[in-house]
This record gives structure tokens, sequence and C-alpha cells, in this order.
């Protein structure tokens, strides 16, 4: 018997050659992800309660919420309507506002500082209303 084997030989492609990045100021590595907003609420209403020493059980009770349900939050698992997250709060001795104070330096914190606006557009200083020219303080 006699083999039937392909004489061809196995072609292997090339590789692409990466190209040279544009600019060398493009940091290397992937930029960083935003965190959600839920993970920095979580992380703050954690903090706050293990500050003062309270259990879930105690804060989730004064909330009016189930110890499941903060545990979620905390761990960032679930989005918490504006009520549930006033409710847990207040259960911490803050305001709703405090909440939202304590998440901003978090997220403050964790992100890198970047332009707010684009470097070649020029700012504007003055604007026109219907109420007549008003100046935009600097």
């Amino acid at each position: 018997m006699s083999s039937h084997a392909s004489n061809r030989a196995r072609a292997i492609p090339l590789r692409p050659v990466p190209a040279e990045p544009s600019e060398p100021s493009e940091p290397a590595g992937p930029t960083p992800r935003e965190p959600l907003w839920r993970d920095v609420v979580g992380e703050v209403l954690r903090r706050e309660r293990l500050a003062q020493e309270r259990t879930l059980k105690e804060v989730a009770e004064a909330a009016r919420i189930s110890m499941p349900y903060l545990s979620e939050l905390e761990r960032g698992r679930k989005e918490a309507s504006s009520e549930v997250l006033a409710a847990a709060a207040h259960a911490l001795g803050l305001g709703l506002a405090d909440l939202l104070a304590l998440s901003h330096r978090r997220l403050v914190r964790q992100e890198p500082p970047r332009p707010l606006r684009s470097r070649t557009a020029p700012r504007r200083t003055e604007a026109t209303s219907r109420y007549g020219e008003v100046r935009l303080a600097a």
C-alpha cells in the first residue's frame, strides 16, 4: 500500500509588524477604567459603618432594609435608589449630601487628573443671553 500524502509545503502566515506609536507621550498600558458608582458608594457605606463599629444588622434595622440587601449594596452588587441610599446614610448618621460628598472625594482620589475641556478649544469668558451680556468667572 502506498501513502497518498500531499507533497505541498505548509504555509505559515507572517505576523504583521506592529506600527510605531504616533506620539511617544502616549501611555504604554491601557487606560484605567473609571470605577462604578455603586462600587464607590458601597465602599463609602461600608467604611463608615466599620468606622462606627456597627454591624450590618444594626444598620439594616435602622435603615429599614434587609441585611442581605445592605450587604449587596456595600459590595457594589446592587444599584440602590435614592430613597434606599438616603435611608442607609441616615442610619449611619449622615445625610444624603454627606454620602455623595464622601463618594465624590473617593472618586477624585482614584482618578488621575485629566483636562475638563479640549486644549484647542478657546475658553469662553463672555456669553449673551436674553438678559444681555454675561461675564463668566474665570
